[in-house]
């Protein structure tokens, strides 16, 4: 358990590298083999007695700082996954939505992730979502220059859309 949390963190780090070196798919396939490691290591629930012994696998038990390293890990090599698909063409939004949403589940204030979200909800053309993950950004990271851009193009987005709606309300009922 320990060999695969470690196998795991090395993964990660190597996948780090190469994204640093521009190698996107690369780091990609490290951040996603380095969740496989993860895999069953997650506790569940813990499960109500039964009569019936449990036949079926369990997961290890986790010390404290082993599942914070988990959780660190995993959370990180999503967070790592959907900025690499932001830089992959042609950029699978539907994922990075996905892979942001990981992350917001366990760490809901993480900037990058809410910036990454609003970015994949705007492409998604979910303009209301996207506004509220880049405000929430924003407000985390006030100078950072592509959460501005984005929020910018999504408010754009939501009066050019609310605008239509108005001269279709009008054009049936004025």
């Amino acid at each position: 358990m320990e060999a695969r949390l470690q196998e795991a963190q090395l993964l990660k780090e190597q996948g780090n590298q190469r994204y640093r070196e521009g190698r996107f798919r690369a780091a990609a396939g490290r951040y996603h083999r380095a969740l496989l490691q993860l895999r069953g290591l997650e506790p569940g629930p813990v499960p109500a007695p039964v009569p019936v012994p449990d036949l079926g696998p369990r997961a290890p038990t986790l010390t404290p700082a082993q599942e914070d390293a988990l959780r660190n890990t995993q959370t990180a090599c999503y967070n790592n996954l959907a900025a690499c698909l932001l830089q992959m063409e042609p950029v699978n939004y539907e994922r990075v939505r996905e892979y942001s949403q990981k992350v917001l589940r366990r760490q809901p204030d993480n900037a990058k992730a809410l910036y990454r979200a609003g970015v994949a909800f705007f492409h998604l053309q979910d303009y209301e979502q996207a506004q509220r993950h880049l405000l929430a950004a924003v407000h985390r990271q006030p100078k950072d220059a592509d959460v501005q851009r984005y929020l910018q193009l999504t408010q754009s987005e939501l009066s050019s859309y609310h605008r239509k709606q108005r001269q279709l309300y009008v054009g049936m009922f004025g």
